[in-house]
């Protein structure tokens, strides 16, 4: 995976209470636990969405970011108002429990894919035999040895896995796919295995906030699929069938949702940060074992790097994830997902979400950036 420590010294540790935001004690800006009871309370429980499972991932993500930036907003009114105001719940558009197949209602109601002009791709568009299976097995087989040279880094659970991407992704409240500009998102993951209520920083536009817990995690969220920490990352099994087994084990069942592309997802969105070496390895030799995986001989990520991919395409819905490595070390540069035929949301090649991995490192600070960029 390449990865690269740019561990400071460790007695510019941050103690765990503090580690975040010196200047704030945990308590100041944590999400209300009674207002998640209170949602959890009054809504039943929800129904799954027609969405993509990678759409499922980023709109979860991006809901966070949401809820994040409401409770600075809140608590920023509160310190400069005076006394805090009366508790109150958050805005309707958010009252839904998170669940990772059920995220198409947490932006919209009603938008669903399972159109007539949804229907699974025809052989021309969509389907892949045994045959395209080799070519994509012999590149992931490359890739997993590529990915498993070196030593695994000593992580501490006081540090951060630090992450610079690029990233666009889809707008899909209004029913129909509204692109984005390209942003540059920082984040920094706390490796305290949890569970924990601050799980890190993100910074975009100029502006840092903090990623809280899990909506439902009232107790903090733990480390696991959901928060990958690097401890977690060493403790999944590295025999290829076996870590496969384990991630359709955890991986949620859903009636609308194609079982191996929410598998082949959950695989990609581990991909990109610091990783253990074997770990790395194992979860490529994972994916080779997917049905309906291909490969693609030329692609290129969000920034224009020109690239070779790992492609799989989810006929339910009609998009195309893409891993896409460099072509010399086989190190991971990005993914990108789009319609590879006409949808409600869109026409074919409208891009569904992209993100370009810049740098990644450890580090002892959240919101310190490492000295140099490793991709630029």
């Amino acid at each position: 995976m390449n990865n690269r420590d740019t561990t400071s010294n460790p007695s510019d540790s941050p103690s765990r209470s503090n580690s975040l935001n010196p200047s704030n004690s945990w308590s100041e800006d944590r999400r209300s636990d009674a207002d998640i009871e209170e949602i959890a309370r009054l809504l039943p429980p929800p129904t799954p969405r027609g969405l993509p499972h990678e759409q499922h991932l980023h709109h979860k993500e991006r809901l966070m970011r949401r809820i994040d930036r409401d409770q600075a907003d809140r608590t920023d009114q509160a310190r400069s108002s005076g006394p805090r105001p009366a508790r109150r719940l958050l805005r309707p558009a958010l009252l839904v429990p998170v669940t990772a197949l059920a995220l198409g209602a947490l932006l919209t109601t009603g938008i669903v894919l399972t159109t007539d002009d949804d229907a699974p791709a025809t052989a021309a568009t969509g389907q892949h035999d045994a045959r395209d299976m080799k070519p994509a097995a012999a590149l992931l087989d490359q890739i997993s040895a590529a990915a498993g040279k070196g030593d695994a880094q000593k992580v501490r659970a006081d540090q951060f896995l630090y992450t610079r991407e690029k990233v666009r992704e889809a707008d899909l409240t209004s029913g129909k796919a509204v692109v984005s500009p390209v942003r540059d998102v920082e984040s920094w993951t706390s490796q305290q295995p949890g569970p924990l209520r601050k799980l890190g920083l993100t910074r975009e536009n100029g502006e840092t906030l903090p990623i809280n817990a899990q909506l439902g995690d009232t107790e903090g969220t733990p480390e696991g699929l959901d928060r990958p920490t690097y401890h977690w990352l060493s403790s999944l099994p590295t025999d290829p069938d076996t870590l496969l087994a384990h991630l359709y084990a955890k991986t949620p069942e859903s009636d609308e949702a194609e079982r191996d592309q929410a598998v082949f997802d959950r695989i990609g969105s581990l991909l990109g940060g610091v990783m253990p070496p074997k770990t790395a390895a194992a979860l490529y030799r994972a994916a080779a074992r997917i049905p309906g995986v291909t490969k693609l001989p030329t692609a290129k990520d969000l920034t224009g790097r020109t690239g070779v991919a790992i492609a799989r395409d989810d006929t339910t819905f009609g998009a195309r994830t893409e891993w896409v490595f460099d072509p010399q070390d086989l190190t991971f540069l990005g993914s990108r997902s789009y319609l590879f035929k006409d949808t409600r949301y869109g026409e074919a090649g409208t891009l569904m979400s992209a993100r370009a991995v810049i740098d990644h490192a450890v580090v002892d600070k959240a919101g310190r950036a490492p000295a140099a960029s490793r991709v630029s």
